[in-house]
């Protein structure tokens, strides 16, 4: 069987990351005890506040420092690559930086480097609960 995180697209890559980014926000919100008294609708903006494109393009630029080479190749050939349809709510840099955020978490998953993956994702939770707070 071949490793699919060497033949996949950078967008098959995004569309997994996706999921595991979303469901790893999701669990966050619900060990924060944040789920306990909270209906759909403030749940869902709650993860928004983590799984919007902006917040992951931001979350991608507070990580990058601490990417290896090889990870760093991935999400600028990520970045790089051309976006057939037009972003909504966001403009177009800050969605492949998104995109390229997604596709490290799914190239990173695929690899069996869920312990890597996990903690960057902790990283830019983080992250983006220090910039929601100031």
């Amino acid at each position: 069987m071949a490793d699919q995180s060497k033949t996949a697209s950078t967008i098959a890559l995004a569309f997994l990351g996706d999921s595991i980014y979303e469901l790893f926000v999701r669990e966050r919100l619900m060990k924060s005890g944040t789920a306990a008294s909270s209906r759909a609708d403030r749940l869902h903006k709650a993860a928004v506040r983590y799984v919007c494109a902006a917040a992951q393009a931001e979350a991608l630029r507070e990580v990058s420092s601490l990417l290896s080479e090889e990870e760093t190749a991935l999400v600028k050939r990520a970045r790089n690559h051309k976006i057939s349809t037009k972003p909504r709510n966001t403009d177009a840099v800050t969605y492949k930086q998104a995109t390229a955020f997604e596709a490290l978490l799914g190239w990173l998953w695929l690899r069996g480097e869920k312990d890597r993956a996990f903690f960057l994702m902790e990283k830019a939770a983080l992250f983006i609960e220090q910039e929601n707070e100031g």
